[in-house]
């Protein structure tokens, strides 16, 4: 990090978290913390979940600080367009954390209500896992 580089915060859901296939993405930010959102709902939209700004019973976030950069590149991950938002798959909205406001990507497209996790944390599906796996040998 750059002195005087100023960072704004982020908060993760899904495969972005520690551990998880896109956890890289992240590389540079400084991990914050976790926190529980009542504020949103995921849809396990298989490989990767979604973000509804829908109540929840609480879903768990880990909050990152990112730099504009880091930002941006994670921008181009979620197929966030700054333009238009309303045509990415997800648009980015600011929502309160225990940290402070923070950077949500925000689902755009239509989900299925049966695959909502309305509370604690998205998971990936083992078979999904797998698949890729067996693809990669």
């Amino acid at each position: 990090m750059k002195l005087g580089e100023e960072r704004q915060l982020l908060a993760v859901y899904g495969t972005l978290k520690r551990g998880l296939n896109n956890a890289h993405w992240m590389q540079g930010s400084v991990y914050v913390g976790t926190d529980v959102m009542d504020g949103i709902t995921l849809y396990d939209l298989g490989p990767y979940p979604g973000a509804r700004l829908e109540p929840s019973a609480g879903v768990l976030v880990e909050i990152y600080a990112v730099t504009e950069a880091q930002l941006r590149h994670v921008d181009i991950l979620e197929d966030y367009q700054s333009e238009a938002p309303q045509l990415g798959m997800y648009d980015r909205l600011r929502l309160p954390t225990c940290y402070g406001d923070a950077w949500v990507y925000v689902y755009n497209r239509v989900v299925d209500p049966a695959t909502a996790v309305r509370e604690g944390s998205w998971q990936p599906r083992h078979d999904i896992a797998e698949t890729k796996d067996a693809e990669r040998s």
